[in-house]
């Protein structure tokens, strides 16, 4: 069967998209690998509209309340692959199948960066983890480092200083960036020591991680610690969509209507060239994309 729309993603801009397209009744899916995407890791939100304050996790929570309301049609846990333009359809292909479409919108986000060191491939998930939210709980009493030294390493540092003994901040600049205030909740704990103008060699270990080797103006040293937080940024995660135009940092190119280089073919949030990468940014550009492949369809029928 075709569907009228396939969404790919359940992040903020995937899930508005899916709100939108079941007031207008649309025929459609969500195909992800998760609910929630990048909302889901964050700590602490502060500067999203009509919550003072809201965890990430709580969030992702409302948002997939949001979608059960209308009964939206869900493939969790499965990743697109590529996407194929054909006779009037859209075909969407993912690990465990395909699925063809009039339109389709790309909401998919991004992923996190790698190190790209000795040792990342071999410890992740074996002490060396990428988000903080999810398995900071896991590393309660232990050194832990965390790599990075922008909002999302900072967002990281404030959550595992409640949890961890000890939060090493390696950072590769001369000092710290984001927001001066999560700059000085981070400088100020006693549990955060800042390492300024550090570069991580080798993740080491055996079974579990059990030290990193950093280089400084004073030369390489180790530091024995039991877990690792990569947070030295994201790239979009575009890497299916070869088939849309994309600029140099792999970001899909849209327009004000959110269309896409193929006709047919929308996009939305942190995926897209829109400069700015903010939750409530995302799900503004959601709710476009699916009034605008609406008014598309509307056109083709």
């Amino acid at each position: 069967m075709a569907y009228d729309l396939v969404i790919i993603g359940a992040g903020p801009a995937g899930i508005t998209a899916a709100v939108y397209a079941a007031r207008k009744k649309i025929d459609f899916i969500v195909i992800t690998g998760n609910i929630g995407g990048q909302a889901a890791w964050s700590g602490d939100i502060e500067n999203y509209t009509g919550y003072q304050f809201i965890t990430g996790p709580e969030l992702a929570s409302k948002f997939e309340e949001h979608i059960k309301r209308y009964a939206v049609p869900v493939r969790e846990a499965e990743e697109v692959t590529a996407i194929e333009k054909g006779a009037g359809l859209i075909r969407v292909r993912t690990a465990k199948g395909q699925y063809e479409s009039k339109t389709v919108i790309i909401a998919s986000g991004k992923i996190s960066k790698e190190l790209g060191v000795p040792g990342e491939k071999e410890f992740k998930n074996k002490g060396l983890t990428y988000c903080a939210t999810c398995d900071g709980p896991l590393f309660a009493g232990k050194d832990v480092a965390v790599i990075g030294g922008g909002n999302s390493a900072l967002d990281a540092a404030i959550q595992l200083m409640k949890i961890a003994k000890k939060v090493y901040i390696i950072n590769n600049l001369p000092e710290l960036g984001g927001d001066r205030v999560m700059r000085e909740k981070a400088e100020s704990s006693p549990a955060v020591t800042v390492i300024n103008n550090a570069r991580v060699m080798a993740i080491k270990g055996g079974r579990m991680v059990s030290a990193i080797t950093v280089k400084t103006a004073g030369g390489e040293k180790e530091i024995p610690l039991e877990g690792v937080f990569v947070e030295i940024g994201l790239v979009p995660n575009s890497g299916f969509a070869g088939i849309v135009d994309r600029n140099e940092r792999g970001e899909i190119k849209i327009n004000s209507r959110n269309e896409t280089s193929v006709p047919g073919i929308f996009a939305a949030g942190d995926v897209t060239d829109v400069p700015e990468k903010q939750i409530i940014v995302a799900a503004g550009e959601g709710s476009k994309a699916t009034l605008s492949a609406f008014k598309y369809l509307s056109r083709i029928r």
